[in-house]
């Protein structure tokens, strides 16, 4: 066997092999490569596309989390404001009915003060008919003698 003619035989089947590859194997390949690289470069433009929008959305709840906690700080501070009203209307309240209690208390001490005279001025009277009744001896007539009986009221 000669070389030439099998290294020729081989040049052929090896330019044939090429040929077919190039013609069948190579544009399945080459798409399916081509589609693969599409693929990635579309999943990367997606992962880009994603990381933008979870950088807009994490800015969006840090925006409203900023605003929740100022919105909650306010509402504390006005429920604080509310809740001090609340304490000093009620001390105002009660400042008010302790003054309107004391109040009462002395009006009734003074009424209490005024019935205790009155008292002391007919028991004065009183003594005073008796002691006058004693001394004269006889009996004196309380109603002819309520005109004085009054003065001596008034004056003491």
């Amino acid at each position: 066997m000669n070389i030439n003619a099998t290294l020729f035989a081989q040049i052929v089947v090896f330019a044939i092999l090429v040929l077919f590859t190039m013609k069948f194997v190579w544009p399945p390949i080459a798409k399916a490569l081509d589609e693969r690289a599409l693929k990635i470069t579309e999943g990367l433009a997606s992962a880009e596309k994603a990381k933008s929008e979870l950088a807009v959305a994490n800015k969006r709840v840090e925006e409203e989390l900023s605003q929740s906690r100022n919105e909650s700080a306010t509402r504390l501070a006005d429920a604080e404001r509310r809740a001090q009203a609340v304490i000093e209307e009620a001390k105002a309240r009660a400042t008010d009915e302790a003054a309107k209690i004391v109040a009462a208390a002395r009006q009734e001490a003074e009424q209490q003060v005024i019935k205790a005279r009155e008292g002391l001025r007919e028991q004065v009277a009183a003594l005073a008919v008796k002691g006058a009744e004693q001394i004269l001896k006889r009996e004196v007539n309380a109603g002819v003698h309520a005109e004085l009986l009054s003065r001596l009221k008034t004056e003491l």
